[in-house]
């Protein structure tokens, strides 16, 4: 599919606030309505646009800190490690990784106490190495077109 320039324009629109209207895109970005839908929907069935979310603030909900802890995981327990991490509610992001390390995670958390049981479950699994979070310098980076 073409992504030309008004494309990069819905996006953008979409990325600052996906409950917008269509309308209020179509007047950011001078076309109609109707033309903004379907632009829309054809990235949408191209998979460009994959779905739409809500960010929640772990700060709001009690959570304290936040955390980026690296696993090296032992001899045969990658695999493992990879089907339970997804049951773990304080894992935000979780990468598989190339280097010493095997995982990136980047986790909440309500307090020292709740990292020290997180660290505790995850150490059956290899060595892990943690690092707090003071604060965010580029908190979400929206795709941009590339020139």
């Amino acid at each position: 599919m073409n992504i030309d320039s008004l494309n990069w324009k819905i996006l953008k629109c979409l990325q600052d606030n996906a409950r917008q209207s269509n309308a209020a895109i179509g007047r950011k970005v001078g076309i109609t309505s109707p033309a903004v839908s379907e632009r829309i929907k054809k990235m949408e069935d191209a998979g460009i646009i994959k779905e739409y979310k809500t960010m929640v603030s772990p700060l709001d909900l009690g959570y304290q800190l936040k955390a980026i802890i690296t696993l090296r995981a032992f001899m045969g327990k990658l695999k493992p490690f990879l089907e339970k991490v997804k049951t773990y509610d304080e894992v935000l992001n979780c990468y598989r990784i190339t280097g010493n390390e095997n995982i990136v995670m980047e986790v909440v958390l309500k307090n020292q106490t709740h990292l020290e049981q997180f660290i505790d479950q995850l150490i059956v699994y290899g060595e892990t190495k943690t690092q707090i979070v003071l604060s965010h310098v580029v908190k979400y980076n929206d795709i941009k077109r590339l020139s």
